[in-house]
Parts: structure tokens; C-alpha cells; sequence
């Protein structure tokens, strides 16, 4: 009692103190955040001094990952963007320094260009009509932010003005680089050089001490001279931000337990059995695959493959049962077998003798609704229908007017053919169309719907035929059961324990699973090798909080868990050392090596170098500028280079090439005969330099460009 009653004493000086801390831990959080102090939050990057908001780039990879579809991953759809906005914005950069710009007449041209062909802004004539593109911008602002149909797509006002936006960006593009190209053309002189250097040569004798001569054990290299090295080359060391990590794999696969308890599950369902009904309280008779009479109802009802109501050929069965399935009577099933990850029974339903392959011909009467439809399409469901049976009338009493009608086929592809659609097999068509020329005979002529529309079909001609099978397949999936999904996550749980105690390596091997490394994983990279698309993973390696060393379980949905250790932490500039030394170490032993070579080598000719290192003078003829390879030394341009500034009958000094120290001595110099008009190579060398004249001055403006990119914090 004496302490409530302290406590109410004193009770305006605790809710003080707890309203401090609570205001304080608030606080903390803005200033950590920043977001109540300043854009940061709203900005996504900035580009020369430009932010893109964050909404509106969100909003774009909204949008992009409508068009592109599940087939791309967000990470994928938001790095299109990323490369779209940074271009628009290194461009606009461009195009305001040098005063381009899409004035209004230019911009109607354009949009004419680009939308001539579109029926909702042509008239009766087929022309373009620049009062129909009026109205249906007009009308697309007005139902803003409803969308209209254009051409096979919707589209509403917002999309409108950013499609018309992209178009004037993409004509001052053109300008710009037309600009660009204008000043890339390469002049006589130029491809006189061009000339000479390809045409050109020298015979030279050389010899060639190579670096291999001296053991790399006998050359030490410090971490000192590396970190030298790389002080010296900055421009080729500066690297990313990037992480290393190890990761193991638990995966939830199911065990050789499970496996037979599906197996046993598919074969219990051959045979009728009785069962006890908990509702009715009374016992059931469930028929099996052996007698039931409705094929299709128990497939769809106990299969993982639903029932597909159609003819095969040998071909078309599994690999691991073709022979056996096929060999098969009405009636008769095989299995239970193992395929693609299930446990399968197959049965043949029904048998079929049919053509090989068919020709055949068709008219196409489309209705509306109907997936042939166009713009044009008028005709009711019930109308096209009727215009088709009487098409058909026409043709049974005479087939030469089949071609005549043709007009009437909106398949403008096969009416190039009199409407013929050339051998094709069984599964080529939409079943309908398939069933009708398969299982009809040559002659027949009849109507059949498809999505398409009505076809008015004659068959042509059929190949032998050959017998085909209707299948019914039972199949379930060989998945993991709980005990095993359980045993699997226990097993988990177990090595993250142990972790905390013992080195991730020993840990592995104690567990018997394969630790796996993963080097120069980037800030914005979403797959891992071995485990796909982690973008989690990647985001929880670059967190402020995430040190060496630290660990951490990630659920790979239907796979299983991965134990996960961050093994470096590498900044953004320049390699480590340690990072460094593959590359480095066998330049700086190459420089130490020509070092050593220089100095026991004596003897001013080649023949004199020969002789005192014990080797042998080698030849090379007919050296070109363009291609500076010495036969049995490989590439050495400086070496051809050395030897093209020799007088013919001059001897080189020594020259540390890429495989060796070399001396030359050039025998014959053969100059490049003169030509009349060198302009043929002026224009060749001006389609190679108008090729990459685009890309190559975009990619130096984007690397000129200064960008800070915040997009590892959103996504």
C-alpha cells in the first residue's frame, strides 16, 4: 500500500518522464529516418541535379509491369524503367543545352506517322483523319482516368500524354544523333591510314625469353606493391558496393517414406472399395479406376492432371512408359510409374485410326465477340451463322465457286492461298477445327464453330492413317508430407543453433549439407545462383545492421529454408587488395620478371640474345598493323608496333611484351601499294562508326553523368 500510494504521489512526474521518452524515441526515429526533415523519402534518384519522384517511378513500374506480365519479376520491370528514366533524363540534359525541342505541327506529323494505320483514325477511305485523332483524345480526356480501346490495347489520357511525351523524346533523339553522326565521318586521309595499316607489313626475326622462364616462386609480391598498383590504375579497380556470402540449402523434398505413400495413394485408387461416410453414417461404394463409366468425372476429381478429351499419337505418351501405354488394348491400364515428378496410372479410353496429316480449306465468317473479330465485324453469333450454311449450300452444289466466295473470309493470310491451309497435323488446329478434318473423310465439306468464328470447311486431302489413343491418366504429385516438412525445419532450427557456437564451415560439414559461396553480389541484384530470384536475401545482406559474419534463415517457397552468412562486406570504390591480387599479382610478378630477364641478357642482335639464353631465333612474315600476331608468340602489339618504326635491317632494343622480353630485327618492309581513290574505305569506316555512333555517345554521356541512385531503398 505505501508504494501506490507513492506512486499516486508522485503520478504527474511519471507521466512526465514517460511522455519524455516516449517524444524522444519518436524523435529518434525522424532524425534516423530523415523523413520529416527534408525529400529524401520522395526521391528515388537525381540526375544531374534532376530528382525523380518516387510515386512517379513506382507508378511507372506499375504500369510497365501490366504490359510486360508475370514472365517479369518486379526487379527486372524496375530496372527497364530505371534505364528509360535515366536516359530520358541524361538526354533532356542534351536536348536543353542545345535548344531541341518538338514544336507543335512537328509533334501532329509525328503522331500521324506513328498511328496511320490505326482504324479509329482513318475514314471510310482508308486515309488518315486528323479530326478522328482530335476526337479521341478529346474523348479520352473527358472519361479520364477510364481507358478506350486503341488498336488491340486500352489505353486512358494519362498513358496518352506519357505515349506522346515518349514520341517527342524519341524524335529530338533522332535529331540529336543525326547531329552526332553528322560529325563521326571519316575523311580520306583517315582511310588512308585505315589502308596502310591493313595492307602494310614487315618480315622480322625475333627471339623471345619468355616470362615463364623465371618460377613464380622466385618472384614475391607484397601487399604493398598490390595496393601500389591499384593506386596507380584507379580507373580499372573501382567497383561497387557488393557482399559475399555463403549460404546452405534445406530442401523440402520428399522422402523415399513419402514417395511410397503416394504410390499407394495412385493404386489404391484402381480398385472400387467401400467406405464409411461420416455424414450419412452409412457405408459407401467408390468406384475405381477399373469400372468407373465416368472417365472424365474421377480423373478431375483425383488427379493433379485434369482429363483431356482427345486423341495422341505414340509420340505425345511419357518417354518413360511411350512403349508400354501404347501397346495397350481399350480398357487396360499401366502403372502405378514415376514421371515429371508424380506417380501416374494410365488408361486407353478409346482407339482411333486416323490421317496422319490433313489439307484442308476454309472460309471464316466472324461474329462479334468472336476472337477473329474486327473493327468491321457486324454480324451477330446467329447471323454469321446463317451467312456460313449458306455459303456451304452454294459450294455443295457447285466447289469452283469456293474461291469466289472468299471475300466473305476475314483469314486474309490463307485466302492468299484460295483459302488452303497446307498439311498440318493433329494438334495444330483448335479442336474443333482438329476434330472435324480428322475424323471426317476427304471430300466432306461442312460448318464448325470455333472461337475464331464459323468455318465452312473442305477437306482436301488426308495421309495414311494411323492409330491414335484417348488416355485417361491418373496422377498425383510426389510432394514432401508434413512429417517431413516438419523433420526439415527442425533440422534447420538445429544448425542456426549451432551457429551460434561454432565456425558456418564446421557447422556444414557436421550437418552433411554443401556450403555454397556466392561472391560480388550488388546492391540492387536479385538472383542468386543456386537459389533464384532472393531479392530478400539481397536487401537483408546490404542492411546497415548486417555485419560479417552475420547469419540468418530464409523460407525459398517451395523449396525450403536456406541458412544464409554475409562472408565480406565490400565498399563502393576502389578493390581491396585482397580482392584485387588475381588480377594484380600476375601483372607486378610480369614487370619483375622482364626486370630480371633485362638484366641477364646480353648481346645487342637478335642472333647474339638467341645465343645467350640458349634459344632459338623464330621468323615471322607478312606482319600487318591490323592484326599484330607473331607466329608461335601469340598477340604482341607492341612488339609489331616497335617494328613497324624500324628502317629495314634494324634491330630492336629490348621490348616487354605479353609473353615474354623480345628483341626484332626487321628483314623486309613491304609498304602498302597506292591507290587511286581511297574512298570505298572511307565508306566503309563510315557504316562501322555511324553503327556505333549512337550507343557509344549515349553510354559516355550516361557515364558523364552524375547520378545518385536511392532505388536500394524501395526496392
Amino acid at each position: 500500500m505505501a508504494v501506490l500510494n507513492k506512486i499516486r504521489q508522485r503520478s504527474i512526474f511519471l507521466i512526465v518522464i514517460i511522455a519524455l521518452a516516449l517524444f524522444a524515441f519518436v524523435l529518434s526515429d525522424l532524425f534516423q529516418n530523415s523523413s520529416a526533415f527534408g525529400d529524401s523519402q520522395d526521391t528515388i534518384a537525381t540526375i544531374n541535379g534532376n530528382d525523380i519522384n518516387r510515386e512517379d517511378f513506382m507508378s511507372r513500374v506499375e504500369n510497365m509491369q501490366r504490359q510486360m506480365g508475370p514472365g517479369s519479376t518486379t526487379t527486372q520491370t524496375m530496372n527497364r524503367v530505371w534505364e528509360q528514366e535515366v536516359r530520358r533524363a541524361v538526354m533532356e540534359n542534351q536536348f536543353e543545352g542545345l535548344g531541341l525541342s518538338v514544336e507543335k505541327d512537328q509533334m501532329r506529323n509525328l503522331l500521324r506517322n506513328n498511328f496511320a494505320e490505326f482504324p479509329e483514325f482513318t475514314n471510310e477511305a482508308g486515309i488518315f483523319d486528323e479530326n478522328r485523332l482530335n476526337e479521341f483524345i478529346a474523348n479520352l480526356k473527358a472519361i479520364s482516368p477510364e481507358r478506350a480501346q486503341l488498336g488491340n490495347f486500352q489505353i486512358n489520357y494519362n498513358e496518352w500524354v506519357s505515349n506522346e511525351g515518349s514520341i517527342a523524346i524519341s524524335a529530338k533523339e533522332q535529331t540529336y544523333f543525326n547531329l552526332v553522326k553528322a560529325g563521326v565521318g571519316a575523311t580520306l586521309s583517315e582511310a588512308e591510314v585505315e589502308y596502310d595499316m591493313e595492307s602494310a607489313s614487315v618480315d622480322v626475326k625475333f627471339v623471345n625469353v619468355p616470362y615463364t622462364s623465371i618460377s613464380d616462386s622466385l618472384v614475391k609480391v607484397s601487399k604493398s606493391e598490390i595496393s601500389d598498383y591499384i593506386s596507380k590504375h584507379k580507373k580499372k579497380f573501382e567497383v561497387e558496393a557488393s557482399r559475399d556470402i555463403y549460404f546452405v540449402q534445406f530442401q523440402e523434398a520428399a522422402s523415399l517414406e513419402d514417395e511410397k505413400s503416394v504410390r499407394d495413394n495412385v493404386a489404391a485408387l484402381l480398385n472400387t472399395r467401400v467406405e464409411y461416410n461420416e455424414v450419412s453414417k452409412l457405408t459407401d461404394t467408390v468406384v475405381g479406376l477399373k469400372a468407373t463409366k465416368d472417365i472424365e468425372g474421377f480423373i478431375n476429381a483425383n488427379s493433379d492432371i485434369k482429363y483431356t478429351n482427345t486423341y495422341v499419337t505414340k509420340s505425345s505418351l511419357p518417354d518413360v512408359a511411350q512403349d508400354s501405354i501404347f501397346n495397350l488394348s481399350v480398357g487396360q491400364y499401366y502403372g502405378p510409374y514415376k514421371d515429371n515428378g508424380m506417380f501416374k496410372i494410365t488408361k486407353v479410353v478409346e482407339e482411333k485410326f486416323m490421317p496422319d496429316s490433313v489439307k484442308s480449306r476454309h472460309i471464316l465468317i466472324p461474329f462479334i465477340g468472336s476472337r477473329a473479330a474486327d473493327m468491321e465485324t457486324t454480324q451477330t453469333e446467329e447471323a454469321a451463322k446463317a451467312t456460313a450454311d449458306s455459303l456451304l449450300n452454294i459450294i455443295k452444289k457447285d466447289r469452283s465457286k469456293f474461291v469466289d466466295l472468299l471475300d466473305f473470309s476475314i483469314d486474309k493470310v490463307s485466302n492468299e492461298q484460295d483459302g488452303v491451309l497446307d498439311w498440318y497435323e493433329y494438334n495444330s488446329m483448335v479442336p474443333e477445327f482438329r476434330d472435324y478434318t480428322f475424323e471426317n473423310n476427304k471430300g466432306d465439306m461442312g460448318v464448325v464453330k470455333t472461337d475464331f468464328g464459323f468455318h465452312v470447311i473442305e477437306i482436301l486431302d488426308q495421309k495414311a492413317k494411323k492409330r491414335m489413343v484417348k488416355v485417361a491418366t491418373l496422377a498425383q504429385r510426389i510432394e514432401p508430407s508434413e512429417t517431413t516438412i516438419d523433420d526439415v525445419f527442425n533440422r534447420t532450427s538445429k544448425f542456426e543453433i549451432a551457429l551460434q557456437k561454432n565456425d558456418f564451415q564446421d557447422v556444414a560439414k557436421e550437418n552433411g549439407v554443401e556450403m555454397k559461396p556466392v561472391n560480388n553480389i550488388k546492391e540492387l541484384d536479385e538472383n542468386i545462383p543456386g537459389l533464384g530470384s532472393q531479392r530478400t536475401i539481397v536487401r537483408w545482406a546490404f542492411e546497415k545492421g548486417t555485419k560479417v559474419g552475420d547469419y540468418k534463415r530464409f523460407s525459398i517457397p517451395g523449396v525450403g529454408y536456406a541458412v544464409v552468412q554475409v562472408t565480406s562486406v565490400n565498399k563502393k570504390g576502389l578493390m581491396t587488395p585482397e580482392a584485387a591480387s588475381a588480377i594484380v599479382i600476375p601483372e607486378i610478378r610480369k614487370e619483375k620478371k622482364a626486370k630480371l630477364i633485362r638484366e641477364k641478357i646480353s648481346g645487342a642482335t637478335v642472333d647474339a640474345v638467341a645465343q645467350s639464353q640458349n634459344l632459338s631465333v623464330s621468323t615471322a612474315n607478312g606482319i600487318n598493323m591490323k592484326n599484330p600476331t607473331l607466329s608461335g608468340a601469340g598477340l604482341e602489339p607492341k612488339v609489331v608496333g616497335t617494328a613497324f618504326g624500324l628502317k629495314e635491317g634494324e634491330t630492336s632494343k629490348l621490348i616487354d611484351g605479353n609473353k615474354g622480353v623480345f628483341m626484332v630485327e626487321v628483314t623486309k618492309k613491304t609498304p602498302a601499294p597506292k591507290l587511286d581513290n581511297y574512298q570505298a574505305i572511307a565508306n566503309r569506316l563510315n557504316g562501322s562508326r555511324l553503327n556505333s555512333a549512337q550507343i557509344n555517345s549515349y553510354e559516355a554521356l550516361k557515364q558523364a553523368a552524375d547520378i545518385v541512385d536511392n532505388r536500394a531503398t524501395f526496392y
